[in-house]
């Protein structure tokens, strides 16, 4: 009996493994039509404007933040799910002075028990232009091996924290509520799009 439960719980964790392997795929395929990835990208803009909007509006001081920024990489949709093993995917786009310089996909996983599924929206303010080079510069960037992500703390007035805000990278996670001061983001790699 113990046997078979262990066999079952295996299944259904090697199972999720596979399907968050398959809905994590971290280039576009070849084949997509130039107007499928217009289309794909005007989405992606269309949610970024969306999620920097709300941010200004939940968050006191997060727009003077923004503006201070070299960079922004903004994840309108951030998908978590699980059971048993969970993972996260999100494409976003990367913006400097206000304009589009290329679009990403945030994949991550975790271990541990889990269930269900959640959407958030991601944001990283990148403060300095060192940690925006380094980012630009590389092939494949993980959260807290390549560089530190501080996030946003807000206080009960609902001003950014001080201290936040003089991090060389700041990321703001936002849910349907509002912002979420609880989201790990360490171990989540960004990886540039074909798009």
């Amino acid at each position: 009996m113990k046997r078979r439960i262990f066999l079952m719980r295996a299944g259904v964790a090697i199972g999720a493994t596979g399907l968050l392997a398959a809905g994590c795929s971290t280039t576009t395929t070849k084949s997509d039509a130039p107007e499928e990835r217009t289309a794909r990208r005007r989405e992606i803009d269309a949610g970024a404007d969306a999620t920097l909007t709300r941010l200004y509006s939940t968050a006191r001081g997060a727009k003077e933040l923004a503006d201070r920024a070299q960079g922004i990489l903004i994840f309108p949709r951030v998908l978590s799910a699980g059971l048993v093993v969970g993972g996260e995917y999100g494409d976003g786009v990367l913006r400097t002075g206000g304009r589009a310089q290329g679009y990403y996909r945030l994949a991550g996983g975790s271990f541990g028990f889990q269930i269900g599924a959640q959407s958030q929206a991601i944001v990283l303010m990148f403060l300095t232009q060192e940690a925006l080079d380094r980012f630009r510069n590389s092939k494949g960037w993980t959260v807290g091996a390549d560089a530190t992500v501080s996030v946003a703390r807000v206080g009960a007035t609902g001003e950014i924290d001080s201290n936040t805000v003089k991090q060389s990278i700041v990321g703001f996670a936002l849910t349907n509520v509002g912002l979420y001061a609880g989201v790990k983001l360490e171990g989540s790699k960004i990886t540039r799009l074909d798009l």
